[in-house]
Formats: C-alpha cells, structure tokens, sequence
C-alpha cells in the first residue's frame, strides 16, 4: 500500500492525527487549488470547479468535524469517476 493509500485510510477511518499537510495533498491530488486569505487568517480554502468550497483550519491535529467534510467530498468525487468514467467527475 502506498503512502497516499494509507492517507486516504486514515481520512476515511476519521483518524484524529490528521496533519494539514496531509490533507493539503489529498485534496490537492482530486483537484483542489489551496488558496489563504489575506489578512493572516488560520483557515485555508480549498476550491475545485463544480464542488462546494472546504475551509479548513489550519491548526494540528484537525478536528473531526473537518474531516469528515473531506472524506465525504472525495467518496463524491470517487463516485462521480465511477458512473461517469468518459467525463469530468464533479462533486455535485
């Protein structure tokens, strides 16, 4: 199993370890664009054309709460690419 593999694992079994980074490069893997808001906020936000926006702190370990709206927008996206394998998958 890759490393990727296991950071998906751990995103979808809510594992409460969870580093920004980690999620930063599973986002950005489906899609996502990181951007931070000016202002020198914590939160960052993660865009992807046709998905509702993440904002997610910045803080470590991540809360659950985030989490979980991370694994539900990939197994969206995981869905999409499996009944619409000759299109673009969209979250939506």
């Amino acid at each position: 199993m890759s490393k990727f593999d296991k950071l998906l694992q751990k995103i979808k079994a809510l594992d409460k370890d969870l580093r920004f980074d980690e999620v930063r490069k599973v986002l950005q893997s489906f899609g996502y664009t990181l951007r931070f808001p000016n202002g020198g906020s914590s939160h960052a936000t993660f865009r992807k054309e046709g998905c509702a926006p993440l904002t997610i702190p910045t803080h470590e370990p991540i809360k659950k709460v985030y989490i979980i709206l991370v694994k539900e927008a990939i197994e969206r996206i995981e869905q999409n690419e499996e009944e619409n394998t000759d299109t673009v998958a969209d979250c939506s």
